[in-house]
């Protein structure tokens, strides 16, 4: 069993791929829907996520051994509220516009599952360094999947990048390609395309 730094090392390289919390869990797909249409809005949330995970983490790493077991997950929702309370003030101070185009998404975060996974399945057993390596390695994990498809549907359904006009004013917009429904097809096809790939890749 790997000690010390590399078993933090190898639970973010975990987590980036062989158990990524959206490609192989399934984990945090109602934002992957709601905020792919986007690159912009996209990476916000994935920096929120990233850094929740991180901080919620090493919190409850630090409180593992203080919490009683019987109300350790709302003290890990506890912890959770207060990290996302913080970047929903600094996202309304720095960043209204992007606020306000997330809408209820960023405090969704409280209750991502991606989120109260990482803090209840690896942070309250492990040791602070390697628990905010496992959460920046979900975090990681889940924007690698994210940004991709926001960087498919955003130029076909608007024809910007972040916010950019990219492609010509006379392009035919996909406007289905903006609303939620075209977000469930574009991640169950980027699902469907990377386990074929690690599938094959385990044959060969």
């Amino acid at each position: 069993m790997s000690t010390g730094p590399a078993k933090g090392m190898n639970a973010l390289k975990r987590m980036l791929w062989d158990e990524n919390p959206v490609i192989g869990q399934i984990l945090g797909i109602c934002s992957a829907l709601a905020v792919t249409n986007l690159v912009k809005n996209t990476l916000v949330m994935c920096l929120g996520l990233i850094f929740t995970l991180m901080m919620s983490c090493l919190t409850v790493s630090l409180l593992r051994n203080v919490i009683p077991r019987r109300v350790r997950m709302i003290v890990q929702v506890l912890v959770i509220a207060a990290y996302v309370i913080f970047i929903k003030i600094v996202l309304d101070a720095y960043l209204p516009e992007i606020s306000n185009e997330l809408g209820p998404y960023v405090g969704l975060i409280i209750t991502n599952c991606i989120v109260m996974g990482r803090t209840e399945g690896y942070a309250m057993g492990n040791k602070p360094v390697d628990a905010v390596l496992d959460g920046i390695g979900a975090g990681i994990g889940y924007s690698l999947v994210l940004l991709p498809i926001a960087m498919i549907r955003e130029p076909l359904g608007l024809g910007t990048f972040f916010g950019i006009q990219v492609l010509p004013s006379d392009w035919t917009r996909w406007n289905m390609m903006v609303i939620a429904p075209s977000g469930f097809f574009a991640l169950a096809t980027f699902i469907w395309v990377v386990r074929a790939f690690k599938t094959s890749g385990a044959k060969r």
